[in-house]
């Protein structure tokens, strides 16, 4: 593949990224998008359907790795990235939610921040600027043995 259409590729999927992010609200259930914008100091913790929340969650954060796991192919060709980054998904997504069940079910007494960036974590596409780093310098070191 030319260096240009990895170039046109990675943008397109970028942009995807970016419109996950902006539909993603108006899409899929999440009571604590609204809460955590401006009623978390003043309001307690929003009624929420575990479940389906946690269901919705989990759309997301497919939508979002398998939308990475893209980006990596395209930017290195190699299947081994491929295969670390969805057991790296998988793990991560295992121990956010349960992290962030824990979280939701002791009722936030620890205060909300912890709460919030695990959420965080779970409907970004954080670990996508984590990964393609680490798996550039890898290449930049395997290239020069």
């Amino acid at each position: 593949m030319s260096k240009w259409l990895k170039i046109v590729i990675l943008g397109l999927l970028v942009l995807l990224l970016l419109l996950i992010r902006a539909f993603g609200d108006n899409v899929l259930y999440d009571p604590f998008t609204s809460y955590f914008k401006n009623d978390y100091l003043y309001n307690t913790i929003p009624k929420y359907d575990t479940l389906f929340m946690f269901f919705n969650l989990f759309i997301r954060y497919l939508v979002n790795a398998l939308v990475s796991l893209v980006m990596i192919y395209v930017a290195f060709g190699k299947k081994t990235y491929v295969r670390f980054s969805v057991r790296f998904y998988i793990i991560a997504f295992i121990v956010l939610s349960l992290v962030y069940y824990l979280l939701l079910r002791a009722g936030m007494h620890n205060g909300y921040l912890f709460t919030f960036y695990i959420r965080r974590f779970i409907i970004h596409p954080v670990f996508i600027l984590i990964l393609l780093p680490a798996f550039y310098y890898h290449y930049l070191l395997t290239k020069r043995v």
